[in-house]
């Protein structure tokens, strides 16, 4: 599936429903959903984003997904199977995450406590060091764990696997999407 800018631009501001499977081992958090999320309904599903590559090569999931026409069925089931849920800080579909408001930035953190408080899941991994520094008010955290505002659920902070953060590899963004997997037990140690 293939879009054009302006069928594209057609998303702008829409949102996408988070991905919650019941029950709920590990919550990835992205920044936004880009627009060609929001136009096939497929978290991370634009081409070249290396999520889905990524879950791959740590083990989480089975084959690398292609979700850019949305989701497949099996996919969606195997997620679902493995506890494996997606949200994002900001709802909104923007074509670049640099279009979102310091307001709703800040706004994330009461919008996590709410998905937290409802879904209790083991692990929350936000995929992105500076959405995370500017949402959560904490402008020298790094990648890894953090101190987690939720009882009962463990933080961390990991790459964004879009495309424009080039210096994080696939193999490299596998290594931290394990060690939340392993976190989570989903995978074994």
């Amino acid at each position: 599936m293939r879009f054009t800018r302006d069928e594209l631009q057609q998303f702008r501001d829409r949102t996408v429903p988070d991905l919650l499977p019941h029950p709920l081992r590990l919550l990835f958090i992205g920044i936004n959903p880009s627009l060609w999320t929001a136009a096939t309904g497929a978290h991370f599903a634009r081409p070249g984003n290396r999520f889905y590559p990524a879950l791959h090569r740590a083990g989480l999931i089975s084959h690398p997904f292609d979700a850019s026409a949305g989701y497949r069925p099996e996919d969606l089931a195997e997620l679902h199977e493995r506890g494996i849920g997606i949200s994002n800080l900001v709802p909104r579909a923007t074509a670049r995450a640099d279009e979102l408001t310091r307001a709703e930035l800040a706004s994330a953190p009461a919008r996590l406590d709410a998905l937290v408080a409802t879904h209790a899941p083991a692990v929350v991994a936000v995929l992105g060091v500076t959405a995370y520094r500017q949402a959560f008010a904490q402008p020298k955290a790094r990648l890894g764990e953090q101190d987690s505002p939720w009882p009962g659920t463990r933080l961390f902070v990991a790459s964004n696997p879009s495309g424009l953060n080039a210096h994080a590899t696939v193999d490299a963004l596998a290594a931290e999407y394990r060690a939340v997997g392993e976190t989570a037990g989903i995978l074994a140690p």
